[in-house]
């Protein structure tokens, strides 16, 4: 017989972590960070006030606002306003992932547990299972789902009614919605990414909570190497506190920032060591492209989807990186920012960029528009 183990009293419940996590005290940084009120939000004023308007709206007539859809890039904030939604309405947030909503079955029980006025917050709605997004189409619209009991020819749809609440989907790929789960959304936003006078204000305020001493200077410094993300600028403002502190008096001036910055390789345009592996290898092993995405990021030792959402984004924004029927290649900019000469450019290479204008969205540039022979396939 097996030796008897302690079994814990909530045995039943989702197992909880017991193990050291690496991540949690970036974690708690971020959350002690996070605005609780839309009068703290800094930047993304055109939301902030549209938002606004249907909040007032809602507590004036005493209902649950209309279902909100917030859509841009990682790390501007989107998590941050569902919360904001919740505190300005003064209801409790059910937080959830659409990976995490495989089944039908999944979404009515996170549905019928809700309270009146209560919002649900379903980060990366898109990615969320076809049976439970049609369920979520009438629970949305009419509240209410229809639970089916039994299988083949007897079975029967038991018609739930579930109270009033406000779904605040996030996505940061909206084109993969469908239009009928978009429509569906009374109040859609699209997050853009922040100014640095904007991310210097935010700086300021982070490092008021977190009691740093921060210098103007180093907080314009820390500002122009975020990417206009807040969540990056957040990031970098711990690292350069910690090394005031170990290296420093605990004040964060310009050397300070600097120093840091250098030792975590982001560089004066923010490009971190992955940025630049990718331009290096591109300007210096493919002569500047065009090259295939899966080829290159080969070269680099990533996975193919790490560089294409992660890397290319800030790449191209920053007009360094172009995406072309052929594949990726590399922008004058982008020689010159790693101190390197570029090639004499042939006609036929120009020509081979300029296409880029008819692929304005960006669906060019993958292996597969590759034929055997190297050339562009026919479409």
């Amino acid at each position: 017989m097996s030796p008897a183990r302690d079994v814990p009293d909530d045995f039943d419940l989702p197992p909880r972590v017991v193990t050291q996590d690496a991540d949690a005290e970036e974690r708690a940084a971020e959350s002690a960070l996070r605005p609780t009120s839309l009068a703290e939000l800094v930047g993304q004023t055109r939301v902030r006030d549209q938002l606004d308007l249907v909040l007032q709206a809602a507590r004036r007539r005493g209902t649950a606002p209309d279902h909100v859809l917030l859509s841009g890039p990682p790390g501007l904030g989107k998590t941050t306003l569902a919360l904001i939604i919740g505190a300005e309405m003064s209801a409790p947030v059910r937080v959830t992932s659409g990976p995490a909503i495989q089944h039908a079955g999944d979404l009515a029980a996170i549905l019928s547990s809700l309270a009146e006025g209560e919002v649900l917050f379903l980060d990366e709605i898109h990615r969320m299972s076809r049976p439970a997004e049609e369920m979520l189409y009438l629970a949305m619209e009419d509240f209410r789902v229809d639970v089916v009991v039994g299988k083949g020819p007897g079975a029967t749809a038991i018609p739930l009614e579930l109270p009033r609440f406000t779904l605040v989907g996030a996505t940061t790929r909206s084109g993969l919605l469908p239009a009928p789960l978009r429509d569906r959304f009374g109040f859609t936003a699209h997050l853009d990414f922040y100014s640095p006078v904007e991310l210097d204000e935010l700086l300021h305020r982070s490092a008021r909570l977190l009691g740093i001493e921060l210098d103007q200077d180093a907080s314009t410094e820390i500002a122009g190497r975020s990417r206009g993300t807040p969540r990056i600028a957040n990031r970098l403002l711990r690292r350069v506190r910690d090394w005031a502190q170990v290296h420093g008096g605990g004040r964060i001036d310009l050397a300070a920032a600097r120093a840091a910055l250098e030792l975590y390789d982001v560089d004066e345009a923010g490009l971190d060591r992955l940025d630049r592996a990718v331009l290096q290898a591109l300007c210096t092993r493919f002569g500047g492209g065009p090259v295939g995405l899966a080829t290159l990021a080969v070269s680099v030792g990533e996975e193919t989807e790490t560089v294409e959402t992660v890397v290319e984004p800030f790449l191209v924004r920053e007009g360094l990186l172009l995406r072309t029927p052929r594949g990726r290649a590399a922008t004058p900019q982008a020689w010159a920012h790693l101190g390197l000469t570029p090639p004499r450019p042939t006609p036929g290479a120009a020509a081979q960029l300029n296409l880029l204008e008819d692929a304005p969205d960006g669906t060019f540039g993958t292996d597969a528009d590759v034929g055997p022979s190297g050339g562009e396939r026919f479409r």
